[in-house]
């Protein structure tokens, strides 16, 4: 067991636990500040009227000292609560934006996605244990939010 210089006390121990989620949403790339025609040329595809969905994977990174007296980061039950209210019920399921109100101004690129879930989980956790929200839009697309 590592010792802190000079002490019988064992040193702080830094500790990460992710939580894997996964959701379904459907949305419209599409931004109010463009024409119907330069929407088209950003977006391409990912621009049609109707939508499209995913079935994006959420992975949640808490950062923090190793408490000495449970062993833990931060209770994995508490983490997982969190996840339900912020992710699951507003965003399963849902067309994100019609749905969720963050978006109705907001283009729903799951950039802007991890940044809507970073800033309602930070308020929902202790303060500066969030450190990471990575999306997996699909296999080969992956945002990664740190809230910067």
């Amino acid at each position: 067991m590592a010792e802190s210089s000079g002490s019988n006390k064992a040193a702080e121990r830094i500790g990460y636990i992710t939580r894997v989620q996964s959701f379904s949403a459907c949305h419209r790339l599409h931004s109010l500040y463009l024409s119907d025609e330069e929407n088209k040329k950003v977006y391409g595809k990912c621009n049609n009227p109707y939508g499209h969905g995913h079935n994006y994977k959420v992975e949640v990174t808490v950062r923090g000292k190793i408490d000495p007296v449970t062993g833990m980061v931060m209770n994995l039950t508490d983490l997982k609560r969190c996840i339900e209210e912020v992710i699951m019920i507003p965003l399963d399921h849902k067309n994100l934006d019609k749905d969720v109100p963050y978006f109705a101004n907001v283009v729903s690129t799951t950039e802007n996605l991890a940044v809507y879930i970073w800033d309602n989980m930070v308020k929902d956790l202790p303060a500066s244990l969030l450190y990471e929200i990575r999306i997996h839009e699909t296999d080969k697309n992956i945002v990664i939010y740190r809230g910067e």
